[in-house]
Order: C-alpha cells, then sequence, then structure tokens
C-alpha cells in the first residue's frame, strides 16, 4: 500500500519561462488515483494558480500513461487507508484549482484515460492524445454516475457528443477524439510530448495579463456559478459512496 508519508506523488517541470508541467507520478499504477495524490495535485495546481507569471500548465502522466482511473487496490486495501473517506471531496478540490485556473490548461493523453483520468483529461482547455491512446467514461458498464466527467462535458460540449462518451462507455481513440471536438489534435503516440511543446512554445509568448483576462471571460460567459455550485449540480449520487465503495479503473489500461 502506498505511503504518503514521503512519496512525491506529483512532479512539476518549468520547461520554458510561462509553462509549467504537473506529473502525476505513480507510474507503476499507470498514474491511478489515491487520496494523497488528489491531495499533492490540489496543492499543485492552487500553488500554480497564484503565479502571475505562468500562462500554461501541462497535465500529464509520468511513464507515457495519462491515468488509469481509481486505484482499486489501494481503496479496497485493509486496513483501510485513512483517506479513502475523504476521497470525493479531495477530488472535487482538484477540479476547483482547474475550473478557477486563471491558466491556460493542456493536456497530454499517452495510453488511457480513464474514468477519473477521463475527467481530468476532459478538464483540460487543449488535449493533444495519442493516436493509439485512448479515453474512457466507463461508467455506465457498472450502474455507476459520472459526475465529474459528467460536468466537464455539460460545461464543455454538446449533448450528442456528451452522449456518445457516457452512454457506450467504450474507449475512444486519439483520433475520433478529434473528430468529436474533444481533443484538439492526434498525433503518432511517440510524439504526444513534442506537440504539447509546440503548442505551449505559442503560449509561453502570451501576455499573462491577457491570457488572465480571457480565461475569465471565457468561464463567466458560459456558467455564472464558483466551481462548488456547478459541481453540486452534477452530484445526483452521493460522490463519497461513488468514489469509495465501487470504484473502477480499467483492468488493461
Amino acid at each position: 500500500m502506498a505511503d504518503p508519508s514521503s512519496a512525491g506523488f506529483v512532479l512539476t517541470e518549468r520547461p520554458l519561462e510561462r509553462v509549467a508541467h504537473v506529473i502525476l507520478n505513480r507510474p507503476e499504477r499507470r498514474n491511478a488515483l489515491i487520496g494523497p495524490l488528489a491531495d499533492q495535485l490540489a496543492e499543485t495546481l492552487e500553488q500554480l494558480n497564484a503565479d502571475e507569471t505562468l500562462n500554461a500548465i501541462v497535465i500529464r502522466g509520468a511513464g507515457n500513461a495519462f491515468c488509469s482511473g481509481l486505484d482499486l487496490k489501494e481503496f479496497a486495501a485493509d486496513p483501510q487507508p485513512d483517506w479513502v473517506p475523504d476521497f470525493g471531496r479531495k477530488w472535487r478540490r482538484v477540479h476547483a484549482a482547474i475550473f478557477d485556473s486563471p491558466h491556460i490548461i493542456i493536456g497530454a493523453l499517452e495510453r488511457a484515460a480513464v474514468n477519473g483520468g477521463a475527467a481530468l483529461a476532459l478538464a483540460c482547455d487543449f488535449l493533444i492524445a495519442g493516436d493509439g491512446a485512448f479515453l474512457q467514461v466507463g461508467e455506465i458498464q457498472q450502474g455507476m454516475a459520472a459526475p465529474m466527467n459528467m460536468s466537464w462535458l455539460r460545461l464543455r460540449f454538446p449533448e450528442n457528443v456528451a452522449a456518445r462518451l457516457t452512454l457506450l462507455g467504450d474507449r475512444v481513440l486519439g483520433p475520433e477524439l478529434v473528430r468529436l471536438g474533444v481533443a484538439f489534435q492526434s498525433v503518432p503516440d511517440d510524439q504526444v510530448l513534442g506537440a504539447v511543446a509546440e503548442l505551449t512554445s505559442r503560449f509561453d509568448t502570451h501576455d499573462p495579463a491577457g491570457v488572465v483576462r480571457i480565461k475569465r471571460t471565457l468561464r463567466r460567459s458560459m456558467v455564472a456559478e464558483t466551481a462548488d455550485e456547478w459541481f453540486a449540480k452534477f452530484l445526483a449520487t452521493d460522490p463519497l459512496k461513488t468514489a469509495t465503495t465501487r470504484p473502477i479503473a480499467a483492468k488493461d489500461a
């Protein structure tokens, strides 16, 4: 079982003056989600949000994999980790930090983004996917709600796209994600980070104050609610129960 006391589950890099990379760092578990990772991810995003010199944040996974969803092994550990009952709140804090970010958020989708990982990918302003990588909102196959996925789909995409992703619950590869308007670009699997670098080099030249103005205008032109109010609309089921008693992750993601 993971020891949160010393593990760096989230790393940061600053490859350009105005671009930061946030890296999920559990490659041995394909960057599956646990409470300490959610805490570190929220704290990192909040700190970067406060950086007025920054224009863009890249979210990616270590080991050439994005995020395979919740870590079933950790959630089911006996004794139960003390973070399990509070995971729903921790995970909403991550999404609130993305919702409120004054910076451009870019996702580097390598290999797989499943369920909770899919929500993280859908939260990005720009998603660059590998041709062989996939996004899967698979909760319907387990009879579960998908509130965080639904909240971002409702904010960013039309109903037919949300239905395509949530009602089938299958794997959607990079080129199809582009066709649906979910991904900005699909490239050969070994070129995802290169494509991210090319895109972020453009963002690095923007005036930070201008980015903040545009991001805030974009968000408020779509919704008047706060992050908490927006996500609460989609929590039709108990988020704590959803997140802790029946967690899902791709078996072979």
